[in-house]
């Protein structure tokens, strides 16, 4: 089953919406693998000139499907790939040739908050909250602490990796994370008539652009694999995903 529904409200601009509403757009390998797809295609597009990302229902995405941890807890030997795999698709969304603006619609936790700091452009509602839940859990978030300190810088990735701790959109916009704060209903409509004022500027300026910001957006994945995979194999992990999955009724 697709994790992404695909519209074209504009020429040049491609909406994803993350689908899985009753999961809170919960991340799971077919979800990386789904994303990191569809940025190959969109960047190899001559008609897609800007995409924006955004989520269904009241969240851009929960982050990791905790059924994925419960699944992976305790095996550090398939964990490495799948980070590996997370790392992908993320990644995929930095070196897609075109822009993408994140429309966080609403609860961006985790790999949730990992993706709005993949995007080019972050536009929240008023109504989101980000946070790197994975302490809670007995992890880290590896590709938030990762590029975290390029983007909001260290203080706030410490802040918000080590506490776990929740902010708002407009605390967001203050750390760097977030560009602009909309109301609910216009975030959306804002998101699409920022991506078509980047569609209507000549394409080559405009992926020149994005790709020299990038230019140095590389290294130290390779060590957060290994850092986090030994983590998902810790008594504390597997203890706190089963205590999570059984407060579910799972």
């Amino acid at each position: 089953m697709q994790r992404f529904a695909r519209t074209e409200p504009a020429p040049g601009v491609v909406v994803l919406t993350m689908d899985r509403p009753a999961k809170l757009n919960a991340m799971d390998q077919v979800w990386f693998r789904e994303l990191r797809d569809l940025m190959a295609g969109l960047g190899v597009d001559d008609g897609v000139r800007a995409v924006v990302l955004t989520g269904s229902g009241r969240a851009f995405s929960a982050g990791g499907d905790i059924d994925v941890f419960a699944d992976l807890a305790g095996d550090v030997v398939r964990v490495r790939p799948h980070l590996r795999l997370v790392y992908d698709a993320f990644c995929s969304v930095e070196r897609c040739a075109v822009p993408v603006v994140a429309a966080v619609n609403g609860l961006a936790y985790g790999g949730g908050t990992e993706l709005a700091l993949a995007c080019d452009v972050v536009l929240a509602a008023e109504s989101a909250r980000f946070a790197f839940k994975e302490p809670t859990v007995g992890l880290t978030p590896g590709y938030g602490i990762v590029r975290g300190p390029e983007v909001i810088g260290r203080h706030w990735t410490r802040y918000l990796a080590l506490t776990g701790r929740e902010i708002d959109a407009h605390r967001a916009e203050r750390a760097g994370l977030v560009q602009e704060v909309h109301p609910d209903a216009e975030l959306l409509p804002a998101a699409v008539q920022l991506a078509t004022e980047i569609a209507a500027h000549p394409p080559l300026a405009v992926q020149v652009g994005k790709a020299f910001v990038n230019r140095d957006a590389v290294g130290g994945f390779s060590e957060s694999v290994e850092a986090v995979a030994l983590l998902f194999g810790t008594p504390e992990h597997r203890a706190a995903v089963t205590a999570f999955r059984a407060a579910r009724g799972r």
